[in-house]
């Protein structure tokens, strides 16, 4: 990936997407929290071939690792300076980077957060999604459904995203717990259920040695952890790998959300037991039309009817579908991945 390098100290990851030629009218920035996660990789080739198909200059920049705040700022700062017209953002720090935003809606600029919302949501013009807390809330049911009677007296380990609970996080998280019938107090934050049931909640960054870490932390509260929630993929596969360390890798559910092409494949082998998918190349190239039509004449993006975002749709894979679940098959899920 070519670098452009911005001159200043801050150390900014940044990325020329779409490097096209001078002239262009219209230009927008496409800011993740990563360069490295195939989430936002699909993402950043989502916005690349829609910006070069609409013919909009597209600068894309990514913090160092996942809740890279600083770099975040920088980079719309950088934005709102460049005269670009509109941003794309998947945010680390989902609250203190409202400020920021507001600076650039100020100077005119369309700002659509992509995957992770805002707090609070109407902070950007509108949020290209998966329903996160659907996402949650299916892999819940589906390991209710899957364990049964034994769901009643499962040991739930809770693999999460980062301690400042994102909303994408605290969606999912509350979202899996409510699928499975657990009572979540105020659904805006997780941690506060009093369910037995929970052994616990760890952190993990998003990253598969963070899934690997946060397992081995919650195994030490209780070795007999049976059903794992897990934030995203690369979590899923550290906290496999964990389990497989002491020899539980065959008795414990894992579940998770992403639907990335490694994930999916870790469906087939029987690492995870079923994901949610979701599809950034999606979120990203409508983003990129919602700058193009608001470049051209003011139009806004519109949400989906009865939500506060445009819902741009999830799906459970799996290949050992259960009762009153909808889910496709790891086929299918192979042919919409991404990564």
């Amino acid at each position: 990936m070519k670098k452009l390098l911005l001159g200043t100290a801050c150390a900014l990851t940044t990325m020329a997407g779409a490097a096209l030629a001078d002239g262009h009218a219209t230009s927008a920035c496409l800011i993740t929290k990563t360069d490295t996660n195939p989430f936002f990789v699909k993402m950043r080739e989502g916005a690349t071939a829609k910006a070069e198909e609409l013919g909009i200059n597209l600068s894309s920049f990514a913090g160092k690792v996942d809740g890279d705040h600083e770099t975040q700022v920088q980079a719309i700062e950088t934005c709102i300076a460049n005269g670009a017209k509109g941003i794309l953002l998947t945010a680390s720090d989902t609250a203190s980077i409202v400020p920021v935003v507001q600076q650039a809606r100020d100077a005119g600029l369309l700002v659509i957060a992509l995957d992770t919302p805002l707090e609070p949501i109407d902070a950007a013009d509108m949020t290209f999604a998966t329903d996160n807390f659907l996402a949650g809330e299916l892999i819940g049911a589906w390991a209710a459904a899957t364990l049964g009677d034994a769901a009643a007296d499962a040991k739930i380990g809770m693999l999460d995203l980062a301690i400042s609970q994102p909303t994408v996080g605290v969606l999912r998280d509350q979202g899996f717990l409510t699928g499975f019938g657990i009572d979540i107090g105020d659904p805006n934050k997780w941690g506060d259920e009093t369910d037995a049931r929970i052994v616990g909640n760890d952190v993990t960054a998003g990253n598969e040695e963070g899934g690997r870490r946060a397992m081995e932390n919650l195994l030490a509260k209780d070795p007999f952890i049976n059903v794992v929630y897990t934030i995203n993929e690369p979590a899923a596969a550290g906290a496999y790998e964990a389990l497989k360390a002491i020899g539980r890798e065959n008795d414990v559910l894992i579940v998770s959300v992403d639907g990335g092409c490694p994930g999916v494949q870790n469906v087939a082998d029987g690492v995870i037991g079923a994901t949610s998918q979701q599809y950034p190349l999606l979120m990203a190239s409508l983003g990129i039309e919602a700058i193009a039509a608001w470049a051209k004449d003011g139009t806004k993006p519109e949400a989906t009817e009865g939500k506060a975002f445009f819902d741009t749709g999830v799906a459970l894979v799996t290949d050992q579908p259960a009762d009153g679940v909808e889910s496709i098959s790891v086929e299918e899920g192979k042919n919409l991945c991404w990564g």
